[in-house]
């Protein structure tokens, strides 16, 4: 719940329904295969992030070791602030609409869906702590593939693929080793790329942004607005 709602009715599955005042931070839990229903009267905010059970699975063999990992309901009212913050970060992001930084929104999906395997799976086990960074072998693979892949559609599995890591593990180490998450490095490349475009060649703004990996021109100008202080047109234009 992103912000607070009175008189809300909720059941899982045959349960009677339970009426109660939804708190800013409450956190609902709905397992896979388990029918709920809910009642509402008044304008309600809130953020649902659908999970996959064979991601949920994979994610607890990967990182925890866990053969067989089902999520639990928790009581209603129950306030989760960590899950709270990170839906806010969603919604943040998400309310970018064309701008919105697709690796942002999968790392912090993966990171609620670890968050929610530590605390409310029904076979919990305590997760091997990442101390280092990654490998040099490992830094040089990952970098060479996002040189290579930087302009296509890129997950938090396929660069943790590359490193033959968990998602969650190498969300850390890459961190660890390149002093930014994964999200941020991808993105600055994306922006050097686009720079190098319009300086070198005749390309419009539309191609140069098709090329380095934005989804449209108006994707491209908000995005180097933002964090290079320009815009793709400021760059081209003469005695610059």
């Amino acid at each position: 719940m992103l912000a607070p709602s009175p008189k809300i009715s909720a059941a899982f599955a045959s349960d009677k329904l339970e009426t109660f005042d939804a708190p800013l931070g409450m956190l609902v839990i709905n397992p896979a295969n388990v029918e709920s229903r809910t009642i509402w009267s008044s304008t309600r905010e809130n953020l649902v992030v659908g999970i996959r059970r064979e991601s949920m699975l994979s994610l607890a063999e990967q990182e925890f070791d866990m053969g067989a990992a089902e999520l639990r309901t928790v009581p209603f009212g129950t306030v989760d602030p960590t899950a709270l913050s990170l839906a806010q970060m969603l919604r943040d992001e998400v309310a970018r609409s064309d701008r919105a930084n697709e690796l942002l929104i999968d790392s912090v999906i993966t990171i609620f869906g670890l968050h929610l395997l530590r605390k409310y799976a029904d076979s919990r086990v305590r997760p091997t702590r990442v101390k280092g960074g990654l490998s040099e072998y490992s830094a040089r693979r990952v970098r060479d593939f996002l040189e290579n892949n930087f302009a296509r559609k890129l997950s938090v599995a396929d660069l943790a693929e590359v490193c033959d890591l968990s998602p969650g593990h190498f969300l850390q180490a890459f961190t660890k080793t390149f002093g930014e998450p994964p999200h941020k490095y991808l993105l600055n490349r994306r922006l050097d790329a686009a720079e190098k475009l319009l300086w070198e060649t005749s390309m419009t703004i539309s191609e140069v942004a098709y090329m380095s990996g934005f989804s449209s021109q108006s994707h491209l100008t908000s995005t180097m607005q933002r964090y290079r202080h320009v815009t793709p047109a400021q760059l081209r234009a003469p005695g610059r």
